[in-house]
């Protein structure tokens, strides 16, 4: 029987997480917030515990904390680059889909679970309110769950549910969820996001990445019909196309009928549309990532972003020098699912240049995110380059047309000099 705690404030958090714990919780907008605000305020009285962080979309894990808490996560996004920077975050470096099995049989394996959830139905039965993700795995194995139970949350659908012999501790809470708005689109990402959407066929099923490129390719879509999803994540633009019936998911090979995602990033506008939605699904990474089930996944396009890639197709998607700003992530695992979909479209796009720095490189300057022999196609705002099937001499000379023109000419001098990769 679950302990109800008397409030968020009367919550002694040191009962339950021991020093040299791992506590993990939901993330983006899935994050406790008053469970996570009362463990850091509460960390002195706990001392030398860990915690595994995923997307943040709040500030409420901070450089100082690192003071009592050692960070690590398999992403430099938002906050946590900050915390990288003060020296407070290690970064795992891993494939999305490995991490269920890290955090809850691995030597990251999760002690303590934190989650938010709305109230249960009339059966008693808890959904996993934001993300199912990787921390449905955690959830089984840990030695204590905790859930704040946030009657703003909202109960979406999916297989998973959640009894109060599931839980150890439960809060109840009522505040609104952090919310991830999207991002502003300028008009270099609208020309990539526009070649892009030229490789979406109608009936296709999309998976997507976070931040403004992604946004601005689905909002390219609304002439397309019976569009599926089946992602990591779900935001308010697919929400906006599922609304308007560009996305039925009604010609999908699995799961027709429903879009599929493990985490909702996004805003209230798609935490209200998800509230009790069969057409929108939660489940666990070990299924939106599983290669037989993307792989069985007709016309499977895969969306990914990046901060370089190389002459030959190699991408790195993690970051510059000293500064670690992006992810593994599931990147590879979709790419990989997308080239051996039946019709399946695996993508990787970015503007070509940062600044006045190009982004298409004779040599990355960053760790190999992406092999390239997963390429599939690669967009810039200067047209598409299909490295499907093609030697490297090829690959370099249609990488090249899609680099920015001004940077043409030093990255041919490279091939001539160094080979480039080769």
């Amino acid at each position: 029987m679950a302990e109800v705690a008397d409030g968020v404030h009367a919550l002694d958090l040191a009962r339950f997480v021991r020093q040299g714990d791992l506590v993990v919780w939901g993330q983006a907008c899935a994050e406790p917030l008053s469970l996570t605000e009362r463990l850091m305020r509460q960390r002195r009285a706990i001392g030398g515990f860990r915690c595994f962080l995923g997307i943040p979309a709040s500030a409420t894990v901070r450089p100082e904390h690192g003071d009592e808490v050692s960070f690590v996560s398999y992403c430099g996004s938002g906050g946590n680059r900050d915390l990288y920077r003060a020296g407070v975050l290690d970064v795992l470096p891993c494939h999305y889909s490995m991490l269920p099995d890290l955090l809850s049989r691995g030597p990251l394996r999760a002690d303590v679970v934190m989650l938010q959830v709305p109230p249960a139905d009339e059966h008693g039965q808890y959904s996993l309110g934001l993300a199912d993700d990787y921390v449905s795995a955690a959830i089984d194995t840990a030695r204590v769950v905790i859930a704040e139970v946030n009657d703003q949350a909202p109960r979406t659908s999916g297989p998973r549910r959640l009894s109060e012999g599931d839980l150890d501790v439960i809060v109840r809470t009522s505040r609104a969820p952090a919310e991830m708005p999207a991002r502003h689109c300028d008009a270099r990402t609208g020309r990539v996001a526009e070649n892009v959407a030229s490789l979406i066929e109608d009936r296709a099923t999309l998976q997507f990445g976070i931040g403004a490129l992604p946004e601005a390719v689905l909002a390219k879509l609304g002439d397309r019909r019976d569009l599926g999803v089946h992602s990591g994540l779900m935001n308010d633009t697919a929400a906006d196309l599922m609304e308007t019936g560009v996305i039925t998911n009604a010609r999908k090979s699995l799961d027709r009928g429903k879009s599929v995602a493990g985490v909702l990033m996004g805003t209230r506008r798609l935490f209200t549309f998800a509230d009790a939605n069969p057409a929108l699904e939660l489940r666990h990474t070990r299924y939106t990532h599983n290669p037989g089930v993307l792989a069985a996944q007709d016309r499977l396009v895969a969306i990914n972003s990046a901060i370089e890639v190389d002459l030959t197709g190699q991408v790195n998607a993690e970051g510059i020098g000293s500064i670690y700003a992006g992810a593994v992530g599931g990147a590879a695992d979709f790419l990989r699912g997308a080239a051996r979909s039946h019709g399946g479209v695996p993508i990787v796009a970015l503007p070509s240049t940062a600044g006045e720095v190009s982004r298409i490189v004779a040599r990355l300057s960053g760790p190999v995110s992406t092999a390239r022999a997963d390429a599939g196609f690669v967009v810039t705002e200067f047209g598409i380059a299909d490295l499907r099937g093609q030697p490297l001499r090829q690959r370099q000379m249609r990488m090249l047309a899609i680099a920015h023109p001004d940077h043409r000419r030093s990255l041919e001098a490279a091939i001539e000099n160094t080979g480039a990769g080769i």
